[in-house]
């Protein structure tokens, strides 16, 4: 599983972005995190974010 994440953030953005330096990598892989967290829909999770289908199952049980 972390194997898939790991390939996720190459190809959206390891691979998309050029870096100026150690910091300005930092920076947008912490805004890459918080996409990935609190926007991103997946069809999976009910198109919601996983931080929103986590928040919804909780509420369920």
């Amino acid at each position: 599983m972390i194997e898939n994440f790991f390939g996720i953030i190459k190809s959206e953005l390891l691979y998309l972005k050029e870096f100026d330096n150690m910091e300005h990598f930092k920076q947008e892989l912490e805004n890459y995190m918080d996409y990935y967290n609190h926007k991103r829909i997946k069809a999976k999770l009910k198109g919601m974010s996983p931080v929103q289908y986590r928040a919804h199952t909780q509420q369920v049980v």
